[in-house]
């Protein structure tokens, strides 16, 4: 029906999650709309993207630099981490402003069930990190499901002997609820009235 050019860009855009036939076929429209700067800067835009986002080395966060902002900011709090299970939960507590400690991003969470174990998430490298800093507080802040309560407690365990407090976010946060959905205010309540871990 429509030029190959422009239906090869509808289905570019339907890769995207969340972007079915309509707003892919708008999407495409949006483009061909824009002025010749803005395409090439939308092009640009994407290379680079795919070229230059890579993970932090310490923390796992996507960066476009050796280290990331956050863990080489002499200002934020090196006593506190907040452990994490995708770089996006990273994003959004930045949005919040009010978190000032550092952040460690694993590979997801521990679930027996779909046959992912503590290795598969990179736990050592967190566990490593820990044992080699001053933490004095580790938050854990996974969606509210079993695998988060799993991951957590296993956490929990392996760093039981060490003089480090253990929290994780309130569960303002829905059961089985995505973190990326959760709105700023909940997300802030949860975390400014976390729980140790028992």
């Amino acid at each position: 029906m429509y030029p190959e050019s422009l239906e090869n860009l509808i289905e570019c855009f339907k890769y995207l999650p969340g972007i079915g036939e309509k707003t892919a076929e708008r999407l495409a429209f949006a483009v061909l709309d824009m002025d010749e700067e803005r395409t090439e800067y939308f092009q640009e835009s994407i290379k680079n993207c795919k070229n230059n986002i890579h993970e932090c080395p310490i923390c796992n966060v996507l960066t476009d630099k050796e280290v990331c902002d956050i863990c080489s900011n002499t200002i934020r709090d090196d006593t506190l981490l907040c452990v994490v299970e995708d770089p996006k939960i990273v994003f959004l507590f930045e949005k919040l402003g009010m978190f000032k400690g550092k952040y460690h991003v694993l590979r997801g969470l521990i679930s027996p069930k779909e046959g992912i174990n503590p290795e598969d998430i990179d736990l050592g490298r967190l566990i490593d990190r820990i044992k080699h800093s001053n933490y004095k507080e580790i938050i854990l802040a996974f969606k509210p499901s079993i695998e988060g309560e799993t991951t957590s407690l296993y956490i929990k365990r392996i760093l039981g002997d060490l003089d480090l407090k253990i929290s994780k976010i309130a569960s303002g946060v829905p059961i089985g609820a995505d973190m990326e959905y959760i709105d700023a205010m909940t997300l802030e309540r949860a975390l400014l009235d976390r729980k140790n871990i028992e």
